[in-house]
């Protein structure tokens, strides 16, 4: 077990330390062009990297008896894997809006926020700000995505929303990785609560703050006003 778990940790490294640079590369490159679209490719191929060496590392920590961290990292790998399906989803499908927002994509947000209700409770049950907060954030996706949904219907450019909105999400879950290591390496006589705490709610803190700047310039869109407001889909009625 000790030997699978540092390959899958050396790979979860390798494949985390390639995602945040393509990342940043891909956050500078002109969007759209061929070099955007290939970066983009070699982050989320990355990415995947990341989820699959994730997995291995979340039955690792079973082993070692912690199990309560182990469900928060299966958490989080779900929030990750939403995260990149709906990136690559909105560029694939960005001319079928009503494909986008199918059974998928109601399921993985309903998945998202009733794993956040549990990582809430255990939360508060070990007297955990950082698990109540994330878990929080995916009660939070689920809300956040029936708003943009019935906000797409008048923004001819929703899919743009979606996308760089995953990608933002991406970003935190690989700037909380290098932060984890990196300040405690960088710094290390800091406080571990404090590079914890900086690690984890700094990237969030970040993607809340970008997300709302490009909500303004880009998200609300142009185009004609429809007649009426979109019904509540029925995955969630």
């Amino acid at each position: 077990m000790d030997m699978w778990y540092r390959a899958s940790l050396l790979v979860h490294i390798a494949a985390g330390s390639i995602a945040l640079a393509t990342f940043w590369l891909a956050a500078f490159v002109r969007k759209g062009s061929p070099r955007h679209r290939r970066v983009g490719q070699a982050f989320l191929v990355a990415m995947i990297g990341v989820m699959a060496s994730g997995v291995p590392l979340t039955f690792g920590m079973i082993a070692r008896g912690r199990p309560d961290v182990a469900v928060f990292l299966a958490f989080l790998l779900l929030l990750t894997g939403t995260g990149c399906w709906n990136a690559w989803s909105a560029i694939r499908r960005r001319r079928e809006r009503e494909a986008y927002y199918g059974g998928l994509f109601w399921s993985l947000a309903a998945i998202n926020a009733f794993a956040g209700i549990g990582i809430v409770a255990l939360g508060f049950v070990l007297g955990s700000p950082l698990f109540q907060v994330f878990g929080g954030v995916g009660v939070f996706f689920l809300v956040d995505a029936i708003v943009r949904w019935r906000r797409s219907a008048d923004n001819p450019t929703w899919w743009l929303r979606e996308h760089y909105g995953a990608m933002i999400g991406n970003g935190v879950a690989t700037h909380i990785a290098f932060l984890s290591i990196g300040l405690r390496r960088a710094v290390p006589g800091l406080d571990p609560a404090i590079v914890q705490h900086a690690a984890w709610f700094g990237p969030l803190v970040v993607a809340f703050v970008a997300a709302a700047w490009l909500n303004r310039r880009y998200g609300r869109g142009s185009g004609t006003p429809s007649r009426s407001a979109p019904t509540l889909p029925r995955a969630l009625a």
